[in-house]
């Protein structure tokens, strides 16, 4: 049985169409189908029904699910260990993290890391994603919430402090309680972050003219004058569009925390990366 199309069963199980499939695996539509078609013709069953616009598993596709994914297991082990017995720091280092802490907080360590070892590749991929490091979605990753998954190395590499700020063109002199601020805030799905919180204790009376997954845009949107923003103060106090602002109490900072997967970690690449960080951003 063909290990490929074992890949494109599991990844039909998990985004629930060919098209999805498709697009996860970085292969054609009909590429798919004709695998899935060889699949099961090569094992006699069908594995999938149609439902709605997507597929589900049959109980045939049930019975093998759980061999897929050990032999998809081994399979990425395999993957793993190979890419850790690189002699020499040269290759491709794919890194997870958030736009901001790329841009104003990694990025000397990143041009560090390629000054020692011009032989290494940095491939950023930037975003709040929370990428699965035993697929080796990143070979390391820098996130602001601690690694819970299984079998990985984690650091908490730095505490990051906040700041408030505004417009550097605008005056501030704002009601007790933030009547008529406007406030620049994380997207729905981080409302519950403490700087948020923090900034709605601060002006109960203030409302939300702006939501954002990146601090990025949010600092942007705040140098035009949009609202007020809490943002990490490596990326605030960079900009001059900004004005940090003394409330008297500062928002809550937020823990950075470096990981990558056990069978890494004696990959070069990754260890010079892991080891500069700690020296130079590291607390």
């Amino acid at each position: 049985m063909d290990w490929n199309d074992l890949r494109i069963f599991l990844a039909i199980v998990r985004t629930g169409s060919l098209g999805a499939a498709a697009k996860q695996l970085g292969v054609s539509h009909p590429t798919v189908g004709r695998r899935l078609n060889a699949l099961e013709q090569a094992g006699g069953q069908v594995f999938f029904r149609r439902v709605g616009p997507g597929l589900v598993l049959t109980d045939s596709g049930e019975k093998i699910l759980h061999l897929a994914e050990e032999m998809e297991s081994s399979a990425l082990a395999i993957e793993r260990h190979i890419a850790a017995d690189s002699d020499q720091p040269e290759g491709l280092l794919r890194i997870s993290s958030a736009d901001w802490f790329a841009s104003y907080v990694l990025s000397p360590v990143l041009i560090e890391l390629t000054r020692r070892y011009p032989m290494i590749v940095p491939e950023l991929i930037a975003g709040h994603r929370l990428f699965d490091l035993a697929r080796r979605d990143a070979d390391i990753a820098f996130r602001i919430v601690p690694f819970t998954e299984p079998d990985i190395v984690q650091r908490r590499l730095m505490t990051m402090s906040y700041g408030l700020y505004a417009a550097a063109h605008l005056p501030f002199a704002p009601a007790p309680d933030g009547e008529g601020l406007g406030l620049i805030t994380m997207n729905t799905a981080q409302a519950h972050y403490p700087d948020v919180l923090w900034l709605q204790q601060l002006f109960p009376r203030a409302r939300a003219v702006f939501t954002s997954s990146s601090r990025t845009v949010q600092a942007r949107m705040c140098g035009l004058g949009l609202g007020l923003a809490v943002l990490p103060r490596a990326l605030g106090d960079q900009l001059a569009t900004l004005q940090l602002l003394d409330m008297g109490e500062a928002p809550p900072g937020r823990d950075i925390w470096m990981g990558y997967h056990q069978d890494m970690r004696q990959m070069d690449r990754l260890r010079a990366l892991a080891d500069l960080a700690g020296e130079m951003i590291g607390s």
